[in-house]
This record gives structure tokens, C-alpha cells and sequence, in this order.
């Protein structure tokens, strides 16, 4: 679950969405069929060194958009959204789908403060975590005196949306159960969950049935994806400071008590889904997260300020580690400013052409989040 993660389309972008690609001067553009229908054509905001995009086109436009994953077939994503200036003092991120006609189609109801979705096999359903059993409403948000903390709400259960149809719980259960993944075999879904007294990775079929813990050690195991095959894991976790591990993983246990946890210093681990051969993938410092497999399974993409030395550290682009050697690869490197230097949340299409993410550049006012594609090359 990350907190930056928010999407709005205004009605006049809506409309100026199609099935074709759009070029913001008028007119199509001469670049390849997009990925998603109603995608504009964004060439021009691709940064100097970003030598991976060979065409980029901006999906949303306006707001905070964060977290899009690609469904099955490759042709559609589902995403978070948020509005805080909407006239119905929309607040709380929503769960959105693309559709054909190049808008957005919202499937959560609205109750509550929703996170983490994706695509089911089939793409005929979606999941996503909401706290719509417990409150209504948007739950209030951290004491900003404690610094910078997530909230980790019990409230958090996973629910199954059949597109067109119903939203039904799918995994409940004592405690924080969210940041739901599909594995790309479509046989078993992971998950974070509280339910045994910290944030661990947990597994089950699709039904919420059969459930496995993956992993067992104190921090905050999260924001898993699964490799092509299905056989392994990679998250991010608390990076504890060596020598000091005791000290850290209690202040740690006594946030958490409290329902909050401080996500400034995470590093990247694989994992085979039976538990076994947990390996951590970063030593880099600060905060790496939203990591996700290259469509070959030899590297790892994600987000990451360890190269920022700026107090605080905002700029946040994305890497790529290579599993095996360790080798790191900046692949963006768009930085304009406050709120205007954040890449995050990457994910490859299924067939590997194109990349899914979420970055502040653009034109729109700083600290607009929007979500890209990339065509990888």
C-alpha cells in the first residue's frame, strides 16, 4: 500500500479521450497503436537518458493516479484514484477501470478508502483491499508531529468486484489484509496481512481459500509480485540498521501497535512461495519499493531515492537491478522540482512491450500524479 497512489480525469479530459491516440496539438499521431484506447501522446515529456521509452503516452491527466496494473489480456488497467477537489469531497482513493471508450469506470462503491487492485484471470473481476465493512467514510489521516507514517488500518479486508455485477468479501480475517497480487499463472493470489501479529506476505487460491504465510521475519513484507512462473516472490521489507536490529524491530512492533508503520528505509528481498531461500536484492539505502519482474524474470524494476542527498529525499525514479549480478540501471530521470520528481510503480504488460507507471511530470500543477506507458525497447 503506498499513499501517493490517486487518479481523477476531469470531464473535459474524458472527452477529449478516443481510440485513437491523440496528439495534444491536434490531430493523431504517427507513433504506434496505444496499449490502452483514449492514451495521449506524451513523446515530448520523455526526459534525456531515458533510453528504454521509445514512444510514451499519459492515460490520465489531473489529480494523484497511482498504482495500474495491466489485466490479463494486456488491453485494459485498473488503478487508484483520488479527487480531493471534487465536488463530492472525494478524498479517499477509488478503484478505477479503463474502458474501450478511453474513460475510466469506477467499481468501488465509494464507502470507505479502497487500495490495491488488480485484475482477476479472465479479466471479468477485479480485487481490491477496502475499509468499507468498518467505516464509510475516509478514515482520518496520521499525525503529521510523528513525521512521515503509512496508516495500517484492520479495517483493510480484500474484496472480489465481478465487472458488471456484484462486490463480495474474498479475504477476511483478523487485522490488515491488503496489496493483493495475482500470480501471472492465475492459480494463486499473495497478499500482506496482520493476521499473524506483523505485516507478512501471505498466499492463497483464488477463491481465499488455502492459505499459506510466506514469510516470517519482523518489518513490513509487502507489495509483492510473483515472477512469470509463478515460483518466486519479490518485495520490499523495513531495512533494520545493522547492530542495531533489536532495538529497531521494537520501535518498529510498537508503531504498528498503534496501526502506523515508517516506510523511510526499505530494501528489496525474492522469496520462493513455499518460504524458502529468502534473498535480499538491495543494499541501497532509503526507500526502494513497488518492485516487479522484467518479463524475463532476470531483473527487477522499481522505484527507489537512494540517490537522492537531499534532506528530505523526494526524487524517486526508477531502476532495474539484475537478479543475479546485482548490476543497477537508472531508467528514469525526470526531475523538475518539488512535486515534479516522482517515477513510480512500474509494471510490464504481459507481453512485455509495454510499461505501466506512475510519475508527477507533465504540465499540470506540481504534485499531480498521472499514469504513463511506455513502449520498451
Amino acid at each position: 500500500m503506498i499513499q501517493m497512489s490517486r487518479t481523477y480525469l476531469s470531464g473535459l479530459a474524458l472527452g477529449l479521450f478516443s481510440l485513437s491516440c491523440v496528439n495534444p496539438g491536434g490531430g493523431t499521431t504517427s507513433q504506434p497503436p496505444c496499449p490502452i484506447p483514449g492514451a495521449v501522446a506524451a513523446d515530448h515529456l520523455i526526459q534525456e537518458g531515458e533510453t528504454h521509452f521509445a514512444h510514451l503516452w499519459q492515460v490520465t491527466s489531473g489529480g494523484e493516479n497511482a498504482e495500474a496494473y495491466w489485466s490479463f489480456s494486456g488491453d485494459r488497467l485498473s488503478m487508484q484514484v483520488t479527487h480531493p477537489d471534487s465536488e463530492d469531497s472525494w478524498t479517499c482513493d477509488r478503484i478505477m477501470v479503463t474502458e474501450a471508450d478511453g474513460s475510466l469506470q469506477q467499481i468501488s462503491d465509494g464507502q470507505g478508502v479502497t487500495t490495491c487492485s488488480y485484475f482477476m484471470p479472465g479479466d471479468e473481476g477485479v480485487i481490491f483491499a477496502s475499509t468499507k465493512s468498518e467505516q464509510a467514510t475516509c478514515p482520518p489521516r496520521p499525525d503529521h508531529s510523528l513525521g512521515y507514517v503509512w496508516p495500517i488500518h484492520d479495517s483493510y479486508e480484500i474484496y472480489l468486484h465481478t465487472l458488471g455485477g456484484e462486490t463480495r468479501p474474498l479475504i477476511t480475517g483478523p487485522g490488515y489484509d491488503a496489496e493483493a497480487t495475482l500470480s501471472p499463472v492465475g492459480d494463486r493470489i499473495v497478499f500482506t496481512s496482520t493476521r499473524s501479529g506483523d505485516l507478512e506476505l501471505w498466499t492463497s487460491d483464488l477463491e481465499g481459500n488455502n492459505l499459506f504465510q510466506v514469510t516470517d521475519e519482523p518489518g513490513y513484507d509487502g507489495g509483492a509480485f510473483y515472477s512469470h512462473d509463478g515460483q518466486q516472490l519479490v518485495f520490499r521489507t523495513t531495512a533494520f540498521t545493522p547492530g542495531k536490529e533489536a532495538e529497531e524491530a521494537s520501535a518498529y512492533m510498537e508503531l504498528l501497535s498503534t496501526g502506523l508503520v515508517r516506510p523511510s528505509n526499505m530494501e528489496l528481498y525474492t522469496i520462493n512461495v513455499n518460504g524458502k531461500e529468502r534473498r535480499q536484492l538491495t543494499h541501497l539505502g532509503k526507500a526502494n519499493f513497488a518492485p516487479s519482474y522484467y518479463p524475463d524474470d532476470k531483473k527487477v524494476i522499481f522505484a527507489s531515492n537512494h540517490h537522492d542527498q537531499n534532506r528530505p529525499a523526494l526524487n524517486f525514479d526508477l531502476f532495474a537491478i539484475d537478479v543475479a549480478s546485482g548490476e543497477l540501471e537508472q531508467i528514469t530521470t525526470a526531475d523538475e522540482g518539488r512535486g515534479k520528481q516522482f517515477d513510480g510503480f512500474p509494471l510490464f504488460s504481459p507481453d512485455g512491450k509495454y510499461l505501466a507507471f506512475s510519475s508527477n511530470r507533465g504540465d499540470g500543477p506540481a504534485g499531480d500524479t498521472n499514469v504513463f506507458i511506455a513502449l520498451w525497447r
